[in-house]
């Protein structure tokens, strides 16, 4: 998968983010996944998926839910490399998506209905390209099924909806995200500093 657009729009001069390399061997024993709190100029989520050595992307700007009442919107953006599922750290002001990154769960995935990940990931990219993609994920914050829907319109678009299915991980309480979002986080920590030494 390319990361053109992913290396256009980055200065690795100035911003502590990973080069644009992709994996070089796929996951054997199971997919990853990644979601990152970004505080930029509006606060979303990053849902990212490894798919061929690269991690298709999402911005969430509700973050996700357990809930499956809750459609939440999400942008797919540029491919990022595998190597971003583990950055965490602040990208620097004249930077694209300047602001605080940090990891807020991870963990593995898999097709919904194909355990191989082989085979999985091959399906997941058939799946990608028709607009619907459903996998089951073993986070530490999300778990069970979940669904990527693109939504449709006259105009081609990067417009999904991230739905959670009605399972055993579901809940029917209103789901928000800061709610889990570790107040420890030496991220956090380090950008309420800043922000108290320079009122």
């Amino acid at each position: 998968m390319s990361l053109v657009q992913y290396k256009k729009k980055r200065n690795f001069n100035h911003t502590p983010e990973p080069a644009d390399r992709p994996k070089k061997t796929m996951s054997k024993k199971a997919l990853t996944f990644v979601i990152q709190r970004h505080q930029a100029s509006h606060l979303h989520y990053d849902f990212r998926l490894e798919m061929e050595g690269v991690l298709k992307s999402w911005a969430v700007p509700k973050g996700p839910s357990l809930n499956p009442k809750d459609k939440r919107l999400a942008m797919m953006v540029e491919d990022h490399p595998y190597d971003y599922g583990s950055f965490e750290g602040e990208i620097p002001k004249g930077n694209y998506g300047a602001g605080v990154v940090e990891i807020w769960d991870k963990g593995t995935y898999e097709h919904i209905t194909i355990k191989d990940p082989a085979a999985g990931n091959k399906q997941l990219l058939k799946d990608l390209k028709n607009g619907s993609v459903k996998i089951v994920m073993n986070g530490e914050k999300l778990k069970g099924e979940f669904a990527l829907v693109k939504m449709k319109g006259d105009k081609p678009t990067n417009s999904w909806l991230l739905i959670k299915h009605n399972d055993e991980f579901a809940t029917h309480d209103p789901y928000n995200s800061e709610d889990y979002t570790s107040a420890d986080s030496a991220v956090t920590k380090a950008a309420k500093k800043k922000v108290l030494q320079h009122p």
